[in-house]
């Protein structure tokens, strides 16, 4: 059993569902957003660290040898070699941390678990930059650091969907944390436009401001996060199996009780949990858990897809950098800033994987449409990606929203509808363990994508983007399972329809 810990200010909050959600939603929000947006500065400065555009014109990915500035020891021959590796530092300890984040929220206080997760990250942001302010140049420090952060940052993704699904029903679940889940891009576009603002300053400031705004929303996660309903005295409308006609009937507004009940006046109050009466139920077993139908295809899917997501988030800006547009090299700040339209994509990607994977009721077709969609979207921007800047900028945004909408989609409503099905026979504390497999598993591939880029980028870019295919195609191929069984499910319920007719 966890220990109560100190009430959090929620209680003083209007006792509102509508209102409670709408701060829930906010705050898991901006908690998960400022955390990735910790994580973009090492991206940012990938270009500034390792080694430097040639003065002969061409990249140091040919010509290393005549490569200047720099900071050791990323500048030399081996330089993208270590900055793929510290890369891997960060995200297999983060990993790893994901797979016991996972039971750890289950069975502790999820506010002090997220909350001292979000501080200890701040702090370890902020100490990769004193390696700008110490003129530190120890290979070691930075992996340590970086460790550190990977754990540190595990204890995040667990958390926030298990509140967050506390909070709200199934049924439309897809769309609702579709837009929710928009906070990986936005945070990944606000970190990429401060730490590419900071850089004339000093990269070290790169990773200060991060860290700093990840300290005060951390601080706000301690003082207003109410991880349940029950906690402050509110309970949540049932939501009743209908089929299609009794739906129709009823009307599905009223049973939802997604963003507002029928009026936003306070609910009748139930007497509130204690979170220690909350945190004393069950959770499932981690072996258990990996047997659940549809969890270990959904994991197998977002290892490759996350691999691939990841390969851009960690060096798409040090790409642009280095690769000519329209013939020209594009400045340090430049590329950081316009590698922002690929996380502008991936909101677009996000919302609409969630619309759609709602209105069919098909998570797993969903999926694979997308990812065999950003197959020849990868093709046309590694092609035509660098003939203009439009060309550029319109590829770069196709193939985020088609990259990131399954990578959305399987970490939000897949991941909380497998962590809640009829198999686990109401156990909702095995949420955040359901949870932390998939996305654990997917952090497997994101640490092998980056550290893969930093040594097979050496051969060229081709290279680098025929593993990107690859990787989806094997995604793809991993969901053929869940496509069967959507299908099957689909065929029986157009005859159930049928018969009722």
């Amino acid at each position: 059993m966890a220990p109560n810990s100190p009430p959090s200010l929620a209680n003083l909050l209007p006792k509102s569902l509508f209102f409670q959600k709408t701060v829930i939603l906010t705050i898991t929000f901006f908690a998960y957003a400022s955390l990735h947006a910790s994580r973009k500065p090492p991206s940012i400065v990938k270009s500034v660290l390792g080694p430097e555009i040639s003065r002969n014109g061409s990249t140091p990915l040919h010509d290393l040898a005549n490569s200047e500035k720099g900071w050791p020891p990323f500048n030399g021959t081996r330089g993208t070699h270590r900055l793929g590796e510290l890369d891997l530092a960060f995200l297999s300890s983060y990993a790893i941390g994901m797979f016991f984040s996972g039971h750890f929220a289950d069975t502790l206080d999820l506010r002090l678990f997220l909350s001292s997760g979000m501080l200890l990250s701040a702090l370890f942001t902020v100490a990769f930059g004193f390696g700008y302010w110490f003129q530190i140049h120890s290979f070691l420090y930075f992996v340590v650091v970086q460790i550190l952060c990977g754990f540190s940052q595990s204890t995040g993704w667990p958390s926030v969907v298990s509140v967050v699904s506390n909070w709200f029903g199934k049924s439309k679940r897809g769309l609702i944390m579709g837009v929710w889940n928009s906070h990986t891009s936005i945070g990944n576009i606000l970190g990429s436009i401060v730490a590419s603002s900071m850089l004339k300053f000093g990269w070290g400031w790169s990773f200060f401001w991060p860290g700093f705004f990840l300290f005060l929303i951390g601080i706000l996660v301690y003082l207003f996060l109410a991880v349940s309903p029950e906690i402050i005295g509110l309970s949540l409308p049932s939501e009743i199996e209908l089929n299609p006609i009794e739906a129709s009937d009823h009307g599905e507004a009223e049973h939802l009780g997604l963003l507002q009940s029928k009026d936003s006046s306070p609910l009748e109050e139930v007497k509130p949990l204690e979170e220690e009466e909350i945190n004393s139920l069950d959770a499932i077993g981690f072996i258990e858990a990996w047997k659940l139908p549809g969890v270990a295809s959904f994991a197998i899917c977002l290892f490759f897809s996350k691999l691939v997501a990841y390969t851009f988030l960690y060096w798409l800006p040090f790409y642009i950098r280095h690769t000519a547009v329209a013939g020209v090299h594009l400045s340090h700040e430049t590329a950081g800033l316009l590698s922002t339209i690929f996380d502008f994509g991936g909101v677009l990607g996000g919302v609409l994987a969630g619309l759609l994977s709602d209105k069919l009721e098909a998570r797993a077709i969903t999926s694979v449409s997308f990812l065999l969609l950003s197959v020849p979207a990868l093709v046309l921007y590694r092609v035509y990606g660098s003939s203009s800047m439009f060309a550029n900028n319109i590829l770069m945004f196709l193939t985020g929203s088609l990259v990131n909408g399954p990578y959305a989609l399987i970490t939000t409503a897949v991941a909380a509808d497998l962590g809640t099905q009829t198999a686990i026979r109401g156990n909702s504390r095995a949420l955040a363990t359901v949870t932390a497999i998939i996305d654990g598993t997917g952090s497997v591939g994101a640490a092998i994508g980056p550290v893969l880029v930093g040594y097979i980028s050496t051969s060229g870019w081709n290279t680098v983007f025929a593993m990107l295919i690859t990787s989806i195609f094997i995604a793809a191929l991993s969901l053929v399972p869940a496509v069967k069984s959507e299908l099957t499910e689909r065929k029986s319920r157009l005859q159930m329809n049928e018969t009722a007719h």
